[in-house]
């Protein structure tokens, strides 16, 4: 379906939602809207398979418009369905990795992203095309950097920071702009810190400054500064507690969730565990449960415990 098109049935979609709310009010909730645009968007991935079911393209989009949705379990079986029937595409793999993390299951995550990262090798590298645009819609990520960057996650989300370090220097050689860059840098930083080498840390991020131009990942941006000492937590904390519970904006709840584990992760390393605790709650407690931020503030608590 053209772009076009699409529009239209967003269009008519915020008519009908207009048209059905209580009381002849015609405040319609931006996140009835995505849901609802969600729910076409499968629909019309779907019958793009039906229509040409030997395309591996189109199978992708079924099981990523399925995980955005929030079923993840579909996801992973058309994942699977892919891996099965294209074992060389490493982007099956990359998916299903990526929705083992979604479902906790992290052991699984690793393996498939091994897998897909023995089959890049050598290969040159691919822009993913992005299925929630940001607001410039300009893709931030690629094919190997999204495989090395959910590898480091599943070994960090494990403990197992020294694999963690190796892949997520993978990923930051692979990166080409400062979304990615800043991204990778913040995880690498807090491996780092956690494998007790400080100064390698503070000499990782001394170059990351309040002007670089980002599109997508500010909350990332945010998080270096505040490790550079040029933000406070306060100032990150703000924009927890001051958002929370904004129903209406699935983007500043992932925010919400990346900067509050950022928070708490720097006062477990300070050795404020109480605070740390405190925080890890607070994004546990939040709606975007599938979160990178919501992962590992689940993660940190149970060690905690």
């Amino acid at each position: 379906m053209g772009g076009n098109n699409r529009l239209l049935g967003l269009l008519v979609i915020i008519i009908v939602l207009s048209s059905t709310v209580p009381n002849g009010s015609s405040v319609v909730s931006a996140q009835q809207v995505a849901a609802t645009a969600a729910e076409q968007e499968l629909t019309i991935a779907q019958q793009e398979l039906k229509a040409d079911p030997d395309n591996p393209d189109k199978l992708i989009w079924v099981g990523r418009r399925l995980g955005y949705l929030g079923r993840f379990d579909e996801a992973i079986e058309i994942f699977s369905q892919g891996i099965e029937r294209y074992p060389k595409d490493a982007r099956f793999l990359r998916h299903r990795g990526h929705r083992y993390l979604s479902t906790r299951q992290f052991a699984q995550a690793e393996s498939d992203l091994q897998a897909a990262a023995a089959l890049i090798k050598g290969q040159a590298d691919q822009v993913e095309p992005d299925g929630q645009p940001n607001a410039a819609g300009i893709p931030t990520s690629t094919l190997h950097t999204n495989i090395w960057y959910h590898l480091g996650l599943a070994f960090f989300l494990q403990g197992k920071f020294s694999e963690a370090q190796k892949a997520y220097e993978h990923c930051l050689a692979a990166a080409d702009n400062n979304d990615m860059r800043v991204a990778t840098l913040d995880w690498l930083y807090m491996t780092l810190r956690r494998l007790g080498q400080d100064d390698a840390a503070a000499k990782l991020i001394a170059e990351v400054t309040p002007e670089l131009k980002i599109l997508e990942n500010h909350a990332y941006h945010q998080r270096i500064l505040m490790y550079r000492g040029l933000l406070s937590p306060e100032d990150l904390l703000t924009s927890v507690s001051g958002g929370a519970g904004d129903a209406d904006n699935t983007q500043r709840d992932i925010e919400l969730a990346t900067n509050g584990f950022g928070v708490g992760h720097w006062y477990l390393l300070q050795g404020n565990t109480a605070k740390a605790r405190e925080i890890f709650q607070l994004v546990v407690n939040g709606k975007s449960k599938a979160a990178f931020g919501v992962l590992a503030a689940e993660v940190e608590l149970s060690r905690l415990k």
